[in-house]
């Protein structure tokens, strides 16, 4: 029981932490915010805040800046605005962000129809953090900070993000070896030369407590340096959900040297560490179509569900999470027409995790009597364990540069990017283990044995060195016509080594337990290209058709390998590959104020990996794709009136290869045929401004392993959420959030074989406090 007295020595910590952050942060906001005058002036115009609502909205002038609707994409590669980009992207502003309530990038991807945490896990094991599926294919490896790629499977929190970028389409030439049907690029808040603060403090239901702060100050106005600090506390459950815990502090500190000048100098850093109980979620029995596979007990078949809030985890479960990300900019103007950008950046995330699992199968399931439900019982047949460390070290230089060739305008942009990615995970002994949880009254504090956690030599160690260089063209041939070109070398390495424990049937001539190492590496060159023509039949408005390319080789997303000739991580494979070819078209409405965006797809993917069900091995025949449409508006339909939508319908198929649903139908899995969203609010003269939205999910398609008797897919839902929002003074403002308006019960998140999914958040409810000054 060492490890449960080590919990408590470090809960405590954690927990004096967190008081200490909370204390420092809202003695000084409260006490400026109490003493400040209707009479003083408002500097903060231009900084957007880490709380609920950008600084923009008290500007004593009047004049109100477009706070849904983004000109540009936040990456240096796409050198043109939106509406003269060949791709869609979808960009969700801080503003948008913070009306909703978001917190998280899961929650705020709610924006981008389609995609979604809809995949729990296979087996017995759980998914955590922002494990993102676009287009029914697993993105999480895509995500990207800054342009830097961003590993490990945690949540990030969006109290440093100023905007987030969802690239929908195969993005190789933009970011090397990568997911085939897209990426998310978050963008950190950064110090500049208005003076401003600002704060919040969070309550709601599921016990939520956040506090968020948000202090910028010019340090020299002669040369514009200045610091900027963002930090946050939060110390909540989750609705709807018993024992689950979301417990985190961070501080992000950043300078900004040299504003004024032709060279300028940003310092950036982020320290997060969490302390969370996950959620292993609960078992599908009595969902629609959940039946009995055993023949002898047909009474499961109409069996209750079980209650959603139920935990069937222990109490000694925990997430442990500790993240730094430090990064330096170097922007450089050569003259007025080439720009100079050196970017480095190291990243460290470690993640310590114990979660209880279960599995739903006849086995597991005892019933004793058959009216009786408090006999019950489901196993908790293992305790699962991740004890694993990320690093990346990564320097990107690019060069933009305004050309006139030949009497034709080019807008160039040529890099180098030179990565190292490093992944280590441990194994452990000592997981402890728990009695059979009763099925309707699970208790998280049934006694655990054994739990003492030691790691037992076993390991997985895999890194990943790149070599880039890419260049981008936007060629102006009139101010009608327009092409955009890009072309993208990766020279990648990948070492594994790992070591395992011997079993009596994998290795019968060695003592069982006996670590056996095995060591593999693969490299090679990844090619990846895309072009786009453009028509503008206004100076606001263009039509265009586009290409691109991505390539994702083994061991690529999670840096493992495999000797086996029936594993899809065997070197011996070609890279995954991915084309996507897009027509489309996008309009600035309202003098520039409201964006329309439509889009047709094509995605074909090729080279997957697959198995042969005649003997059992793979090769690499599959064929995957994925067609649809994509229609969007974003902005201001009038000065108080802001809207966010956003409809996606996707038809996806198993070209070549075997089917990957339970169902049988020949789809891909967590991809939902058809998805919408939409949020809008709208000021009134005197101050109050009411806001709402809608989301539809239509039914997710699980993936198959086998197991009998569960549900195949998951059904479409509705949720409806509101917001108002009102201003007390000139420095404090309440907003009141209302979720799931209708109180409706669905399925988030359901794992492969079906035994069990993450429920829906129910009706709920948060209230924040900004202030301002």
């Amino acid at each position: 029981m060492a490890i449960i007295t080590s919990r408590k020595h470090a809960q405590t910590r954690f927990n004096q932490h967190v008081s200490t952050v909370l204390s420092a942060m809202l003695l000084p906001l409260a006490a400026q915010a109490a003493s400040a005058t209707p009479a003083e002036t408002d500097t903060s115009a231009n900084v957007t805040k880490a709380g609920q609502h950008t600084l923009q909205e008290v500007k004593v002038t009047g004049s109100k800046e477009n706070e849904f609707k983004a000109d540009k994409a936040a990456s240096a590669k796409y050198t043109q605005p939106l509406v003269d980009t060949p791709q869609t992207i979808t960009v969700i502003k801080r503003e948008l962000i913070d009306q909703q309530g978001a917190v998280t990038l899961t929650e705020a991807l709610r924006n981008a129809p389609g995609v979604g945490a809809f995949f729990l896990g296979e087996n017995g094991s759980t998914n955590t953090g922002d494990a993102i599926y676009m287009r029914g294919f697993d993105t999480s490896s895509s995500i990207y900070v800054d342009g830097a790629r961003d590993l490990g499977s945690i949540s990030r929190d969006l109290f440093n993000i100023e905007q987030i970028d969802v690239l929908k389409g195969s993005a190789g030439t933009d970011s090397g070896r990568s997911s085939p049907t897209g990426s998310v690029n978050l963008s950190s808040k950064q110090a500049n030369m208005d003076d401003a603060t600002y704060g919040s403090l969070t309550v709601g239901s599921g016990s939520q407590k956040r506090v968020t702060a948000d202090v910028n100050r010019a340090i020299s106005a002669e040369h514009g340096s200045a610091f900027r600090l963002n930090v946050l506390a939060q110390d909540s459950g989750s609705v709807g959900r018993d024992e689950v815990k979301n417990k985190r502090w961070a501080v992000a500190p950043s300078f900004a040297f040299g504003l004024k000048t032709p060279t300028r100098l940003y310092l950036n850093y982020l320290h997060v560490q969490q302390d969370n109980v996950p959620d292993g979620g609960v078992p599908t029995l009595g969902l629609p179509g959940y039946s009995s596979s055993d023949i002898k007990r047909p009474y499961i078949t109409t069996a209750p569900m079980v209650d959603p809030h139920n935990f069937y985890g222990s109490a000694s479960d925990f997430d442990q999470v500790t993240a730094d990300m430090l990064t330096a900019r170097v922007e450089h103007d050569v003259s007025a027409a080439v720009k100079l950008v050196n970017t480095t950046r190291y990243g460290k995330t470690a993640q310590h995790y114990l979660l209880t699992a279960f599995m739903g199968s006849a086995a597991n399931l005892l019933t004793p009597s058959a009216t009786d439900l408090s006999t019950w019982t489901l196993a908790r047949s293992t305790r699962t364990l991740k004890d694993q460390e990320n690093e990346i070290l990564t320097n990107q230089t690019n060069v933009t540069a305004e050309l006139d060739l030949g009497g034709v305008k080019n807008t160039l942009l040529g890099g180098l990017e030179l990565t190292s990615e490093k992944q280590n995970t441990w194994g452990n002994s000592g997981t402890g283990t728990l009695a059979a949880a009763n099925l309707y009254h699970p208790n998280p504090n049934d006694p655990v044995t054994g739990l003492n956690l030691v790691r037992n030599g076993v390991f997985t160690r895999g890194a990943t060195s790149t070599v880039s260089a890419y260049v981008f063209d936007t060629i102006k041939l009139t101010p009608q016509w327009q092409l955009n070109a890009g072309v993208r070398v990766d020279h990648y390495a990948t070492d594994y080594s790992a070591a395992s424990l011997s079993t009596a049937a994998a290795n019968p001539t060695l003592p069982v337990g006996t670590l056996v190492p095995t060591n593999l590496n693969v490299d090679g060159n990844l090619l990846n290209w895309k072009i786009g023509g453009l028509y503008k039949p206004t100076a606001e408005s263009s039509v265009y058709a586009s290409y691109s390319t991505s390539k994702q080789p083994p061991g690529g997303s999670n840096f493992a390998l495999s000797a086996s000739a029936s594993s899809a991580a065997n070197p011996k494979f070609d890279p995954q590959e991915t084309t996507n070819i897009e027509i489309g078209t996008k309009w600035d409405l309202l003098k520039e104020k409201l964006s329309f965006t439509a889009a047709i797809y094509d995605t074909n993917i090729s080279n997957e990996v697959v198995q042969n069900l005649a003997d059992l091995l793979y090769y690499q025949t599959g064929e995957k794709s994925v067609q649809g449409l994509e229609l969007g508006v974003t902005g201001a339909i009038s000065r108080n009136w802001l809207v966010s939508a956003g409809y996606s319908r996707m038809n996806t198929k198993v070209e070549s290869g075997p089917k990957v649903t339970a169902s049988g139908i020949n789809n891909l899995a967590y991809a939902p045929k058809q998805a919408f969203t939409l949020w809008t609010s709208y000021q009134l003269p005197f101050g109050l401004k009411l806001g709402g939205g809608a989301r539809f999910v239509d039914a997710l398609l699980r993936g198959t392993d086998g197991a009998i008797g569960t549900p195949a897919k998951t059904d479409a839902y509705w949720v409806v959420d509101a917001m108002a929002s009102y201003p007390l003074s000139k420095n404090i403002d309440l907003q009141l959030n209302l979720y799931n308006l209708a109180d409706t019960v669905y399925v988030a998140a359901i794992n492969k074989s079906g035994y069990r999914y993450t429920p829906g958040t129910p009706r709920s409810a948060s209230l924040t406090a900004n202030i301002k000054f």
